[in-house]
């Protein structure tokens, strides 16, 4: 008997320890998005520009030639990113700055067609060359014509957001994100032609090749607005998904060229670009919780 009670008294001991233990033992940590965070990511970018290229006369300004493009800067982006959360309830807020590398760049061709012998004298000239009457009609040349060729990369960009949006579990949210991009454009304007040198109305032409080039870099400011996901991958580390639109206004440049024009005055060479992305990245940070 005195066995009996005694065993019925360790036992009923040993579960007092044991529940008193898990009273004890503290609740597990809950997820909490506030806090900062650091990380870096890596992605895809299908850029745009939509270019005008003009040929106007140097003398009068009168457009001798106007062409659209519009071709892609596409290439491989990569970079970091920082930023500060806050959580209320199910719904996430916050800012966030990055800087990123970019290998977007492209190009288009653009030409002024050249004149025509069908009906000299008058078709010998183009809208933006001259050509070159002679005395007898094989030395008749008609004007060539002048070639231009856009290319553009978009070097480096960057954005300051904002992030807005709900919980969907405790470790997962979904935003939408918006607000300033910049970014420097990289334009390079090369032009060829052939200028026909000699007095009109003889036979002596001489066919001159000639050719320039305009290369500059501007930083531009503009907007985006885009869509993310976010979840816990482990510990602190979150990855994300996301899906920026960027505007980067237009950029623009003219420079005297060395092609003759058929009113004998220089040919200017001007381009205006607007500059527009979309951006596919995924991303990884590391969150301090506080």
């Amino acid at each position: 008997m005195r066995r009996l009670l005694l065993g019925v008294a360790v036992l009923t001991s040993l579960a007092t320890a044991g529940s008193r233990s898990a009273l004890a033992a503290p609740p597990p940590p809950i997820w909490t998005w506030t806090g900062f965070y650091v990380g870096a990511n890596v992605g895809y970018s299908w850029g745009n520009s939509d270019s005008t290229l003009t040929l106007s006369n140097a003398a009068t300004g009168a457009v001798l030639n106007s062409a659209n493009s519009s071709f892609d800067l596409n290439g491989i982006i990569g970079g970091g990113q920082l930023g500060y959360n806050w959580q209320r309830n199910n719904w996430v807020f916050g800012f966030e700055a990055d800087i990123q590398g970019s290998g977007q760049k492209g190009s288009a061709n653009f030409a002024c067609p050249g004149g025509s012998l069908a009906a000299p004298p008058a078709s010998l000239n183009s809208a933006c060359s001259l050509g070159h009457i002679g005395d007898t009609a094989p030395f008749n040349v008609a004007a060539l014509p002048v070639n231009s060729t856009l290319s553009q990369s978009l070097d480096w960009f960057g954005t300051v957001r904002g992030r807005l949006g709900p919980t969907i579990t405790p470790t997962l949210f979904g935003y939408v994100t918006g607000g300033l991009a910049y970014g420097r454009v990289s334009t390079t304007d090369a032009i060829g032609g052939t200028n026909l040198v000699g007095p009109q109305n003889t036979n002596g032409v001489a066919v001159v090749p000639v050719g320039a080039a305009l290369s500059s870099s501007t930083t531009k400011f503009g907007w985006t607005l885009g869509v993310g996901l976010e979840g816990v991958i482990t510990g602190n580390w979150t990855g994300k998904v996301e899906y920026l639109y960027v505007d980067l206004g237009h950029v623009s440049g003219s420079f005297v060229t060395p092609v003759v024009s058929p009113s004998g005055a220089l040919v200017v060479s001007s381009y205006t670009s607007h500059i527009t992305d979309n951006i596919l990245r995924v991303g990884i940070n590391y969150q301090f919780r506080p």
